[in-house]
């Protein structure tokens, strides 16, 4: 297929050279012009909605916002295109580009995805699929190259940006459970790997536990995930329950917990420092 990707950050790359490699022509744009051997780039994200497929990886609402739909780019797009969002948005602007992509007649389709780019280097992302059964079957073959696995959300393009975000809550709040029991194991007397051999072969075996436990354990939160990242999702957590009246106490509390160690200049940090954050904040009391 003739694909185009808008957004070569480190998981656009990853997905490009993967697509590449299956014997796809990729069409590539960027703010950053970042060139990749075997990728052809565009200079303008227009071009990159010209072929059969595009997928769209770029920051967050706002950044879809001032280059898809304030370039009214979908009114120059293959109209036989179908356009996969796999950005991690808000569940309300995932409902805008549903009716934006209607009224332009392109079909969309929502796939954001559980993995970091080096997951995504060896094609084995899980992919959070949602959209019009002739769609994603239509994109099927793009999302088998880049994915270990294709979960159907259903028809409903919400859905999946709403799992997403819900994944990504549950892993913080994974992260900030295993820090306050560290807290009270390790002043108890039991080292931390201890404990953590515990959990992981007993109650909480699940990969989120085995990495993250791994950066408290050795005290090394380099970037793989920005914390600043994971604070912006927490807000589209917090704002898809705001639109439906629902109170979630975890959530604000491992989002004002985050916020903390954000602004404790952790943003640039691995989500996880919001652990370190938290375990060394007891500490000093």
């Amino acid at each position: 297929m003739n694909i185009g990707i808008i957004g070569m950050g480190a998981m656009g790359s990853a997905i490009a050279r993967n697509l590449v490699a299956a014997g796809h022509r990729v069409y590539a744009w960027s703010r950053s012009g970042r060139e990749i051997e075997g990728i052809i780039n565009v200079n303008a994200p227009e071009e990159a909605l010209l072929g059969d497929v595009a997928i769209t990886l770029l920051s967050d609402d706002a950044a879809i916002q001032q280059v898809i739909i304030d370039g009214d780019l979908l009114a120059g797009a293959n109209p036989n295109l179908v356009h996969i969002i796999s950005s991690t948005i808000s569940v309300s602007f995932s409902q805008q580009l549903a009716l934006v992509h209607q009224q332009a007649g392109i079909s969309y389709v929502a796939a954001p995805v559980l993995g970091r780019p080096d997951v995504a280097a060896r094609g084995e992302l899980n992919v959070l699929a949602a959209g019009l059964p002739d769609a994603l079957d239509r994109v099927r073959p793009v999302l088998d190259v880049i994915s270990k696995r294709v979960w159907e959300m259903g028809e409903k393009q919400t859905a999946a940006h709403a799992a997403k975000i819900a994944c990504n809550m549950m892993i913080t709040m994974a992260i900030e459970a295993m820090a306050e029991a560290v807290v009270l194991t390790e002043s108890n007397g039991l080292d931390r790997a201890q404990f953590f051999d515990l959990i992981l072969n007993t109650l909480f075996g699940g990969r989120s536990y085995q990495v993250y436990s791994r950066n408290i354990m050795a005290e090394v939160y380099e970037p793989g995930f920005k914390a600043s990242l994971g604070l912006k999702d927490l807000g589209l957590a917090r704002e898809a329950a705001a639109t439906l009246s629902a109170k979630l106490p975890m959530l604000a509390a491992v989002n004002e917990q985050m916020a903390r160690a954000v602004h404790a200049d952790g943003g640039d940090k691995d989500w996880s420092i919001i652990a370190d954050y938290t375990i060394r904040s007891a500490n000093r009391r």
